[in-house]
């Protein structure tokens, strides 16, 4: 496996890749036209801010496997170009959260007592004492816009000042938010009531220029705005024009809308605090992310879990945990149901029923979606990748969840239908006996879900298991196990076969000749 290091990262993680067996490559500086020259030699892709890993780069990637971004934000990662070609993109979310929060907050310290312009004026050969006067921290509100890893450790130091935070942050609860000593308010609440504002925020279409004139409008006259999330999130040209109106009395920004960010009108402005993007430039901070991400690619490549994924729903560790003895099951019974569907799907109903609907079941759809798919795509099919192919090929997905799960503890159903036909699929892992094929459409049965299937509908009458026997018999196919599933004496019935091999589709005709069965299918699982 190759890995291409397109921007520089400690050389703790360079060392763990190659410790791991992987050959390395560090190019860095390249351009998008020189990257998709070279992508297609590598498997894994690690980049940190600089790189752009676009659409073209992307598709060029003829065997890339997963991307990883040494750092917190995705911005310069294409997603849905990634997603698309099923290629896993990862981040590492808490290696350089220190280092992020104690940059916000010590830019917000330096903005209180005026520490740059002071520097900048003594090492001027001036003395200006009363220039600088400055503010405690100790009173003031202080409104954190995104109460996350970051937003809540700088909670914390504000709060060790003495300082009252107050929140917004539409994923978290109160509950939460009084743990942490927080009150949590809408967002023009928290704008209007704090003396310091800082963000600790992502760049989505949502929160794009999401401080703008308006916004400033209701703020306080003097507040102060602290910036080392992400460049964008605050309009630069109405946050310049309420710096020059007094508006907004002071602004630290440790990010731009465009980097560099030389050149840029706020970096004039005497009222700004304005660094290159610093948020994560500790040396901790650098070998925690890059080992993290390291490990990521390495557990990806050993065909496990990427832990911190950003491109597969719900794949965290504290969710997947839980579901993971069913992943394997959920894909099994995609397979089946599409292999024994005519037509193209149309709609997928996937029930969770028992201690599965307590849980978060978002990775077991994805899994079924990707057993739906793969037997019927010549494209590939991956747990990034399922959800949007199924979208685009227009296909409806319903969830539903119920504790009642009739004789057992834990159950998946899968009703996929076509235009003309639906087929359900019903299984559960149980204790010791493993995973368990335990309906067909009406009917009970007890199948092991694994290798070659053969699956019969037939007439419940005498001779239908002796004829089938011998059929097989003869073309030297073997038995492995058998499964009888009816809902009444001489009525409709199935019938599973696990077999050692596959058949051709000239015997499954020729079973199907056989008095009393009306359908044979073939299923690999």
């Amino acid at each position: 496996m190759k890995v291409l290091v397109a921007d520089k990262l400690a050389k703790e993680g360079v060392e763990k890749l190659k410790g791991a067996g992987l050959s390395v490559d560090v190019i860095t500086g390249q351009t998008e036209e020189q990257l998709v020259g070279i992508i297609a030699a590598y498997d894994a892709m690690i980049v940190r801010s600089e790189t752009k890993v676009t659409p073209a780069i992307i598709n060029a990637a003829a065997n890339l496997k997963i991307i990883a971004r040494a750092g917190v934000g995705v911005d310069n990662v294409n997603l849905e170009a990634a997603t698309k070609k099923g290629i896993v993109v990862v981040n590492s979310p808490e290696g350089n959260t220190i280092a992020a929060a104690e940059l916000s907050f010590a830019m917000m310290m330096s903005m209180a007592r005026n520490i740059p312009q002071a520097v900048a004026s003594l090492k001027g050969g001036k003395w200006e004492r009363g220039k600088f006067m400055g503010s405690e921290l100790y009173n003031k509100v202080l409104g954190v816009v995104g109460l996350g890893k970051i937003g809540s450790r700088v909670a914390s130091y504000a709060q060790a000042l003495g300082m009252r935070v107050v929140a917004y942050d539409p994923f978290v609860n109160e509950d939460y938010a009084k743990k942490l000593g927080v009150d949590v308010k809408d967002l023009d609440s928290v704008l209007s009531l704090s003396d310091y504002i800082t963000f600790h925020i992502p760049k989505t279409k949502e929160t794009l220029k999401l401080i703008n004139k308006d916004k400033f409008s209701i703020m306080k006259d003097g507040v102060r705005i602290i910036n080392c999330a992400r460049g964008g999130i605050i309009d630069e040209a109405d946050l310049a024009e309420a710096l020059k109106s007094g508006k907004v009395k002071a602004a630290a920004i440790d990010v731009f809308e465009k980097e560099p960010a030389t050149g840029n009108p706020l970096v004039e402005l005497e009222n700004v605090i304005a660094t290159p993007h610093l948020g994560a430039s500790t040396l901790e901070a650098q070998v925690n992310v890059a080992v993290d991400v390291v490990d990521q690619i390495i557990d990806v490549f050993k065909g496990e879990s990427a832990r911190a994924a950003v491109n597969i729903p719900s794949m965290r560790p504290d969710v997947l945990a839980p579901v993971k003895p069913y992943l394997r099951l959920a894909e099994k019974l995609g397979k089946f149901a599409a292999q024994i569907l005519d037509g193209a799907i149309e709609e997928v109903e996937i029930s969770y029923l028992g201690e599965l609907s307590e849980l978060n079941v978002s990775p077991l759809t994805v899994s079924v979606l990707k057993g739906l798919l793969e037997s019927a795509l010549a494209e590939a099919v991956n747990l990034v990748n399922a959800g949007v192919i199924a979208k685009e090929r227009g296909i409806k997905i319903k969830e539903i969840k119920s504790l009642e799960a009739e004789d057992f503890s834990n159950l998946i159903m899968v009703k996929a239908s076509s235009k003309d036909k639906s087929r359900l699929v019903a299984g559960c892992v149980q204790g010791s006996f493993g995973e368990r094929l335990v309906r067909i459409d009406d009917f009970r049965t007890d199948v092991v879900p694994s290798g070659y299937m053969i699956i019969t509908s037939h007439t419940d009458k005498p001779g239908i298991i002796g004829s089938m026997g011998t059929l097989l018999g003869d073309n030297k196919v073997n038995i492995a196990s058998m499964d009888v599933g009816r809902q009444s004496v001489g009525g409709k019935a199935v019938m599973v076969l696990n077999i050692d091999n596959t058949v051709p589709d000239e015997l499954l005709k020729k079973m199907e000749k056989l008095s009393g069965i009306t359908e044979a299918r073939l299923v690999k699982i």
